[in-house]
């Protein structure tokens, strides 16, 4: 069986594992998604954007309260699945 060429095209090691893409314009990481027999390459999160990130120990309250409206705000898309850039842009910045 030969590798996907969207793997080499995006720069990733395999399918559903992002990657950080720093000279990208526009957008600060790149997965290409798979989920039962679909493949999808996608472009999520705002390059330079300062996020929450994982959460930490004595974290700020303005850091809590930035991944709680972001997870508020796009619910919906990041309950779609690993076919959403909200999925991935919350599994992996917030």
């Amino acid at each position: 069986m030969s590798k996907d060429p969207r793997l080499a095209r995006a720069g990733v090691s395999g399918y559903n594992k992002p990657k950080r893409t720093p000279n990208h314009p526009k957008k600060s990481h790149v997965v290409v998604a798979r989920s039962g027999g679909q493949v999808k390459t996608i472009r999520f999160g705002e390059q330079g954007a300062s996020t929450a990130g994982a959460p930490k120990a004595g974290e700020s309250h303005r850091m809590k309260m930035k991944r709680k409206s972001f997870k508020a705000r796009h619910a919906k898309n990041i309950a779609l699945g690993k076919m959403s850039a909200a999925y991935w842009a919350d599994k992996v910045k917030w």
